[in-house]
């Protein structure tokens, strides 16, 4: 379901290559536009674009973010860091079929969209652990900072937990062009060295809003 709130700005042109976008996208992973709201702005207003979805996955390929284990190992597919100021957040493929075939190894496992400073300590918490991050461990992009790959998001790459094992080879055979590094572990709830960078205090406002 495709929601879409457009200002005077766009031109019909822009509308129709938009969704000619949509459609390719969603073919390639055997999915439908079967609607959605179409409604204007006033001119000079922001464009909005909403779109939701559903689908189906086997009850034994579920994988959530709450079934990490103490002392699985964490580990992200490809780079991070840079995405606005390269623009990867506007042309990018999702892990789809690495998702898929890292489910059978992750014991938790979600997306990167807002950056390892939230979405760590998220998947930390609702596994009911805390975690050690190895920040010279991370796979930086060109040019990127530590700070850059934590706090920056739009990464768009996965994040899990998993214990070390012939699965990781294999990934990379694969998926060559992809990239699986290791960057932590889980540790029992409230242990864990949290790192550099406002782990602590960030660490600390999670317990707190709990």
């Amino acid at each position: 379901m495709v929601t879409l709130a457009a200002s005077g700005n766009e031109s019909m042109a822009w509308v129709e290559g938009l969704y000619r976008g949509l459609v390719k996208c969603a073919e390639r992973y055997g999915a439908s536009i079967v609607g959605g709201e179409t409604v204007s702005l006033p001119d000079g207003g922001a464009t909005l674009i909403s779109i939701s979805g559903t689908g189906r996955v086997p009850r034994n390929g579920v994988v959530t973010r709450g079934s990490g284990r103490v002392d699985d190992d964490l580990w992200v597919t490809g780079r991070l860091g840079g995405s606005f100021e390269s623009e990867r957040h506007l042309d990018f493929l999702p892990r789809a079929e690495e998702g898929k075939w890292l489910g059978k190894y992750a014991h938790a496992m979600m997306d990167l969209s807002d950056g390892l400073r939230r979405d760590l300590p998220r998947l930390a918490r609702a596994s009911g652990c805390g975690f050690v991050l190895e920040e010279e461990c991370l796979p930086l992009h060109d040019g990127c900072t530590v700070e850059q790959a934590l706090g920056d998001g739009e990464d768009m790459e996965l994040l899990l937990a998993a214990p070390a094992g012939d699965w990781v080879a294999e990934f990379q055979r694969v998926f060559p062009t992809v990239g699986l590094t290791r960057i932590g572990r889980l540790t029992a709830e409230g242990e864990g060295d949290l790192g550099s960078g406002g782990w602590q205090h960030f660490n600390r406002k999670s317990k707190e809003s709990k």
